[in-house]
């Protein structure tokens, strides 16, 4: 056990709602949401299954926490509570999702652990991502997903979250593009990181301004100026 991971230990000691996670999660979990910890932040996760995960959370950040969970089945209403409230629907169903963001308001953090279809995950990022806060976490956790057929994966294959995240790391750095059909666009705007884990893809949101270098110190070989690069938005 990692002594200094109150997740792992919330885990280790839980007698209370059944909870099925990959040990290596709770790691993560830690270093991108700690700084959420003890504010009134806005939570959301996808995949309530027996509600367990909903009290870890809650003691992980806390009580001034609001934390909504997301589940096709119905028995999992009952699961909500104190600044707590489950919505029961579809997840690839986009008009559901997007009711859930009109009620909510901006979401802080977001665990997509739902229910694993390429369809679901996709559907998920493409309506949620721009509704979060400008500094929220994105979190899609269970991802090997997407090397398995019957969830519609695949190696390489075209249209899993795998492939469609590589798509996005290209567009993380459409600053630097010279090409009409790569241009900076919300999604490069709004994402600082993108951080690959086994199973995990993070994505932390902040504003990002056209990024500039510059140089300082004496030349070694000469005094030529050279070339600064400099990306400022047409």
């Amino acid at each position: 056990m990692t002594v200094d991971n109150p997740l792992e230990k919330y885990f280790r000691s839980n007698d209370k709602r059944l909870i099925h996670k990959w040990m290596h999660f709770f790691e993560i979990y830690h270093r991108h949401f700690a700084r959420f910890r003890g504010k009134p932040v806005t939570i959301l996760e996808f995949g309530v299954s027996h509600g367990g995960s909903l009290q870890m959370w809650r003691d992980y950040f806390g009580r001034k926490a609001m934390i909504y969970g997301v589940d096709i089945d119905p028995r999992c209403a009952k699961l909500g509570g104190r600044r707590t409230k489950v919505f029961i629907g579809d997840q690839e169903d986009r008009d559901f999702l997007r009711s859930i963001a009109d009620e909510i308001g901006p979401i802080d953090v977001l665990i997509e652990d739902g229910g694993h279809t390429m369809g679901q995950q996709i559907a998920t990022f493409e309506e949620l991502y721009q509704r979060m806060t400008p500094d929220g976490v994105f979190l899609i956790e269970d991802l090997h997903t997407s090397y398995w057929e019957r969830y519609g994966g695949g190696y390489r294959r075209p249209g899993t979250f795998i492939e469609y995240a590589k798509g996005l790391t290209d567009q993380l750095n459409a600053w630097h593009s010279h090409e009409e059909g790569f241009v900076v666009d919300e999604f490069t705007r709004t994402t600082k990181s993108m951080h690959f884990y086994d199973s995990i893809i993070v994505f932390e949101r902040g504003p990002v301004s056209p990024p500039h270098a510059e140089r300082t110190g004496r030349w070694s070989f000469g005094k030529n100026k050279g070339t600064i690069a400099t990306y400022d938005e047409e």
